[in-house]
Order: C-alpha cells, then sequence, then structure tokens
C-alpha cells in the first residue's frame, strides 16, 4: 500500500464525487471529468494549481493542518474521511498515525488478559467479543462464540469477519443485507490502511481478498472509509432464524487499537427472545471454540412427547 497512490486516488476519488453545484460553482459545458476540475479546488481552497496537482499526485509530506483542512472543507470530507487524511499525511511525515495509533502486532501475538476474559464472560444477556482493526475476532464470550458459529464452522475463515464476507457462501445467509455489510467492512480495512499502513498481515489479508473476490476488489478500488461504532444488524442465524441487534463499540483503555462490541437486543422483541435461546442453548450444549468445526444434527424427542415444531432439539458436535 504505496503512501503515494493511496493517497492520489483518495483524493481524485473524493473530488470526483463533488458536483460543481454542490460546491456552488457553475457546471459549465465540456467537462471531460466527473466532479471538480483541480483547478477548482485549488481556488475554493485558496491554494495555487500548481500545490494542489502536487497534493493530488500524492506528496503530503509537511503540509500543514490549516492546508489539510482546508482540502477537507472544499472535498465535503466526513469525519472519517478528515481522520483518513491526516493519516496519510502522518504517513507520508514519516511518524506514527496521527488520529488513532493502532498497535501492529500479530493476531498469534496477542492474548487476552485474564481480567479481559472475565469481564466478556461476565456479559451474558448478548454477544460480546474483542477484534482488532484487520477485523480478527481476538476474544468472546460464550454467546458471540455461538452467534459467530459459522465463521467458526470453518477453519480457513480463521476466526476473520472479512474474510468470513467475502470468502465464505454461509456470509449470504448470515447477513440479509450482504451489500451493506460488505461494504462496511470494506471501510473498516481501509480505514485501518490509513493507521497502520505497515501492517504486514494487513497487507496480506487484503491481497487475499482482492485475488479472490471481485466483490472485495471492486469495493477496495472505491477507497470509502467510515467509523463503525454503534449501529443496529440484521442476522439470519441457523438455529434461532432472523435477529436484529444493536451494537456498541468500545475501545478499551488497557487495550488501544482494539475495538470490545457489544450487542444487545430490544427488551421484550422477538430478536430478543431468539437471543435468550441461543444463549440457553448455548449454555446447554456449549460453543464453538476458535478454529473447531461444528457440525449440527436434529434429534428426535422421546416418543412419549408430542411430535411438533418444538419436539426437536439441536444437538452440536464440536
Amino acid at each position: 500500500m504505496d503512501n503515494r497512490d493511496e493517497v492520489r486516488e483518495f483524493l481524485t476519488s473524493r473530488r470526483a464525487r463533488i458536483s460543481p453545484e454542490r460546491a456552488g460553482l457553475p457546471a459549465g459545458s465540456r467537462r471531460r471529468v466527473p466532479g471538480l476540475r483541480r483547478s477548482e479546488v485549488a481556488a475554493l481552497a485558496d491554494m495555487s494549481v500548481e500545490y494542489y496537482a502536487k497534493l493530488e499526485r500524492g506528496n503530503l509530506a509537511g503540509v500543514s493542518p490549516a492546508v489539510l483542512e482546508a482540502v477537507a472543507r472544499v472535498l465535503r470530507l466526513d469525519d472519517a474521511e478528515r481522520a483518513h487524511l491526516l493519516n496519510l499525511a502522518q504517513t507520508a511525515d514519516g511518524s506514527d498515525a496521527l488520529t488513532c495509533p493502532r498497535p501492529r502486532r500479530a493476531k498469534g501475538q496477542w492474548k487476552a488478559r485474564r481480567s479481559l476474559q472475565w469481564t466478556l464472560d461476565a456479559i451474558t444477556a448478548g454477544p460480546a467479543f474483542v477484534r482488532n482493526g484487520r477485523m480478527d475476532i481476538l476474544a468472546t464470550n460464550q454467546l458471540a462464540r455461538a452467534f459467530y458459529r459459522d465463521i467458526y464452522a470453518t477453519p480457513g475463515n480463521q476466526a476473520n469477519l472479512a474474510r468470513f464476507q467475502f470468502l465464505d457462501p454461509a456470509s449470504r445467509r448470515f447477513y440479509p443485507d450482504w451489500d451493506r455489510f460488505a461494504d462496511v467492512a470494506v471501510a473498516i480495512l481501509r480505514t485501518e490502511a490509513g493507521r497502520t499502513p505497515y501492517d504486514k498481515d494487513l497487507h496480506d489479508l487484503v491481497g487475499e481478498l482482492s485475488t479472490r473476490s471481485e466483490e472485495f476488489r471492486t469495493r477496495w478500488g472505491a477507497h470509502d472509509v467510515r467509523p463503525h461504532g454503534t449501529g443496529t444488524k440484521r442476522s439470519h442465524h441457523e438455529i434461532v432464524g432472523e435477529i436484529t441487534l444493536a451494537f456498541q463499540g468500545l475501545e478499551p483503555a488497557a487495550e488501544p487499537g482494539l475495538t470490545l462490541t457489544i450487542y444487545a437486543a430490544e427488551p421484550g422483541s422477538a430478536s430478543d427472545e431468539g437471543l435468550r435461546l441461543l444463549a440457553s442453548r448455548a449454555a446447554t450444549h456449549g460453543a464453538p471454540t476458535p478454529g473447531a468445526a461444528i457440525r449440527d444434527e436434529l434429534r428426535p424427542s422421546p416418543p412419549s412427547r408430542p411430535r411438533t415444531a418444538r419436539s426437536y432439539d439441536l444437538k452440536r458436535a464440536v
């Protein structure tokens, strides 16, 4: 991920989406490029065309915060995009990302503190897990392992949410809003690339997904970034069916660069009931462990009980 290429493609893609009308300029005629011209961005940002052209060629080394803010203002960058631009500028200066420093530890080198695992285990009403910026799931409570059972069912996923999203056919069932969450996954990885441009594990993951998934490759080329701190997620779980959960992402003070995500269902809703059922089954049958394959079998109830749709229990062999 060459920094100059990143800067050039990011600024070019943001410029292309701003129409002259949106920028308060006349559309004119014979426009050969989408969005604003370089000269128009330069004029609106109060700098020379030559200087802005240098920025868009990828040279952000030594650029002042005031200049970066002027470019962000003209290109109508949101908070996540502004942060990404600042990160790219910090990398060009040869220093760490300004907005959110990230550890460069490989997944295999990180182990949850006992106190963190105790905290996760104390959360029993909803799935809770810790991930890094590459979307590796690093630690979970029992309900999160049951919720993400499809990810652990295929050892090749390596408990990575992005790899599951783009390379595992099961993700199409698990995410009814597949396109939406595919966009989110790529935006998270693109944001992380701006924060940790020298992360070899991230480079390898992006290379693998780009090679094996056209859906990923197309989205990666869009250079979209976004925070993923809160929202709702609709999932179709093989055991309990469709559930809609709210989520909150938090950064543990003792683990900078990692995200603790907690899911919760609206109290009294059908999703709440489904989550309770999933928690009950996870407590009874146990939840899958990372890397373990899962096999589901239907076990008939004893003959003495009425044979109904609820007369079958799901037996899990891990």
